[in-house]
């Protein structure tokens, strides 16, 4: 017998300022109670000691969470130079310290430019990455390391606001996939004198960059449960880059019902957003189809709800 969710029926996107010193599955999981949903999950884990921008996916909006956890982010960082930890960041135990006396804006600058552009990045041990079905960072807990493939990603920007004593203030903008954590050990390598993150803070998912912290969503939930969800943002609006077909008559219920159809003046090829127009001039995104290689348009993630 299936077991019955409890909760509500919520549908949308919800752009979550993440604080510190909580993990994504807990704020996850406060925001899923807050607004009594039955289905909820992220896009994308941000560390315990990181803060910002976790979007947060209601019911058949989970359907697209993908898109977004593929999307490119921005993070604002602080990386001290000197120090290597456990983890890469500063909630780890300190392994080694060297000398930050000699380090010159000159190499630093150089530095950024080495990765600025398509780079290869080792992920840590400190990751939600599984290897046999374990997560990598339990595993790092027992003190187990165990290889790691190399992976391809494109940091986009590094923009540098200030280095005062060892302390380097970024900006980066980077592809789905990068490690801060990786980046600043990286780089401090490079300089010769290691680093960790010791601040991090998401400021952009894909073309977001607008978020609400707890507070402000509990003020909403005690105001009333239309106010709260009308903190969420439509589900299409997370797929800005996918073009849109739109769909009448018969085509609809085809669709429904699993079948590829042929539409004039579609896209050739990817991914598109399927709306259907009624004859009453109502307009419903119902899911996303993939165009097949004879051109028509097969259906792919297609909501419960529409």
């Amino acid at each position: 017998m299936a077991r019955t969710r409890k909760g509500r029926d919520v549908h949308g996107i919800l752009l979550l300022d993440k604080p510190t010193d909580i993990s994504s599955n807990k704020a996850l999981q406060r925001v899923k109670h807050l607004f009594q949903a039955k289905k909820a999950g992220h896009t994308g884990s941000l560390d315990n000691l990181a803060s910002g921008l976790l979007p947060i996916c209601f019911g058949e909006a989970t359907k697209i969470a993908g898109f977004l956890l593929g999307a490119d982010k921005q993070y604002q960082t602080v990386f001290t130079l000197g120090t290597t930890t456990t983890t890469g960041d500063a909630e780890g135990d300190v392994i080694s310290t060297y000398s930050t006396d000699n380090i010159t804006q000159d190499q630093i600058d150089k530095v950024i430019q080495q990765f600025t552009g398509d780079i290869e990045q080792i992920p840590p041990m400190y990751s939600a990455l599984k290897h046999q079905g374990q997560a990598l960072y339990k595993l790092a807990r027992q003190g187990k390391i165990v290889e790691r493939q190399s992976r391809n990603l494109t940091i986009f920007s590094i923009t540098q606001h200030d280095f005062t004593d060892n302390y380097l203030s970024l900006t980066v903008h980077c592809s789905k996939g990068t490690y801060i954590r990786t980046l600043a050990e990286d780089m401090g390598n490079t300089l010769g004198c290691g680093a960790h993150v010791s601040l991090l803070r998401r400021l952009s998912v894909s073309h977001y960059n607008q978020m609400i912290g707890f507070e402000t969503l509990e003020t909403y939930a005690q105001q009333s449960v239309e106010t709260l969800d009308a903190q969420l943002i439509p589900m299409e609006d997370a797929l800005p880059h996918l073009p849109t077909v739109t769909l009448v008559g018969d085509y609809i219920h085809y669709v429904r019902q699993g079948q590829a159809v042929q539409i004039a003046h579609a896209p050739t090829e990817g991914w598109v957003k399927l709306f259907a127009q009624y004859a009453d001039e109502t307009r419903q995104f119902i899911g996303i189809g993939t165009i097949l290689e004879d051109g028509r348009i097969a259906p792919k993630r297609l909501l419960a709800n529409s």
